[in-house]
C-alpha cells in the first residue's frame, strides 16, 4: 500500500474529567464544561472516516452519578467507542469500584483487538493502586507496599494518584506482543498513565513496559493521558504520545485524529493538541 494512504485513522480524547462541581482555578480545570467540549469534539470526529474513537481515561472527576452525564454525550458518536478508566474514574463509593470497567462497556480490564492490520492493546494501570480496590483487598495492600518502596527510593512518580500493573497483566502483555510479532502485526498500546519520558505522572512500574516494548520491537506507539500538560518521547521503535487533558481551560478544546501509515504516524491535533509527524 502506498505510504500516502493510511492503514487506518482513529480519534483520541483524553481526560474529560466531568463533575458537577466548581472549577479548580489553580489547575485551570473546568469540570462542568467538559460535556460541551466533548460534544463539539464528537461533532468534528463524526465528520471523519475513523475506525474508532478512544478516550484514554478520566471520564469523570468524581461521583458515580457523573458517568450518566458524560457517557450520554457519547450517544451522539457514530464511530466505535473505546473507553478505558483513569484514576479519577474510581473516585466513587467503595461498593461501586468493581463496576467501573463494566460501566465503561469494556470487555475486560485489559484486552486487545485488531483494526486495519494493527494490533491495539489496552492496558489497565489502575490495577495495583490505592483507589481501584477498597482497603483490605489484596491489591490494595500490594499498592501500599509498592508506593512505600517507590517513596523510599525517591522515585519521581511515587504519587498516590498513580498506579501499576500486576505480574499477571505484565505476562499477558508480553505474550500478546509476542503473538502479534509472530503474525507480523505492528502494535499500538493504549493506557491512562504515561511511561516515558520520566515524569511525576508515570505508571509505577513503567520502566518495565518501556524495556518490554524495546525488546519486542513491534510496538510503534504508546498513547496515554493523565498528565494534562501532554508530552512526547521516543525510545527504540516506540513513540510515547501523552495527549492533553480536555478538562483544562475554560473554553479551549483538545482532541486528535491519528493516522497510521506504513512509514509514519501522523497526529492531527485540534484545539490545544499539537500536530505531529512521527516516522517509523
Amino acid at each position: 500500500m502506498s505510504s500516502e494512504h493510511p492503514l487506518l485513522r482513529f480519534g483520541v480524547i483524553a481526560d474529560p474529567q466531568y463533575a458537577d462541581v466548581d472549577p479548580k482555578l489553580e489547575h485551570d480545570r473546568f469540570y462542568r464544561n467538559s460535556p460541551n467540549k466533548l460534544a463539539a469534539a464528537i461533532d468534528t470526529l463524526n465528520g471523519e472516516d475513523l475506525a474508532f474513537v478512544v478516550t484514554l481515561g478520566d471520564l469523570i472527576d468524581r461521583d458515580w452519578e457523573s458517568f450518566d452525564r458524560i457517557l450520554s454525550v457519547y450517544d451522539g458518536l457514530r464511530h466505535e467507542n473505546v473507553l478505558l478508566p483513569g484514576n479519577h474514574d474510581f473516585s466513587v463509593s467503595p461498593e461501586r469500584l468493581a463496576e467501573v470497567h463494566a460501566r465503561l462497556g469494556m470487555p475486560a480490564a485489559w484486552h486487545h483487538f485488531s483494526r486495519g492490520g494493527i494490533r491495539f492493546v489496552i492496558i489497565d494501570g489502575n490495577e495495583i493502586s490505592l483507589f481501584s480496590t477498597p482497603q483490605g483487598h489484596d491489591r490494595h495492600a500490594e499498592a501500599c507496599t509498592r508506593l512505600e518502596e517507590l517513596e523510599a527510593a525517591g522515585a519521581i512518580n511515587a504519587m498516590p494518584w498513580n498506579g501499576g500493573i500486576s505480574e499477571r497483566q505484565f505476562s499477558w502483555l508480553e505474550q500478546t506482543l509476542a503473538d502479534a510479532r509472530e503474525r507480523g502485526e505492528a502494535v499500538i498500546v493504549m493506557g491512562h498513565y504515561p511511561l516515558y519520558p520520566e515524569n511525576a505522572h508515570n505508571l509505577w512500574n513503567g520502566e518495565r513496559l518501556v524495556d518490554l516494548f524495546e525488546r519486542s520491537g513491534n510496538v510503534i506507539a504508546y498513547l496515554n493521558g493523565h498528565n494534562h500538560a501532554g508530552n512526547l518521547g521516543h525510545i527504540g521503535s516506540t513513540w510515547y504520545v501523552n495527549f492533553k487533558g480536555m478538562v483544562d481551560t475554560e473554553t479551549q478544546n483538545t482532541f486528535a485524529v491519528v493516522e497510521v501509515y506504513q512509514d509514519r504516524i501522523e497526529v492531527i491535533g485540534y484545539g490545544r493538541e499539537e500536530s505531529r509527524s512521527l516516522p517509523n
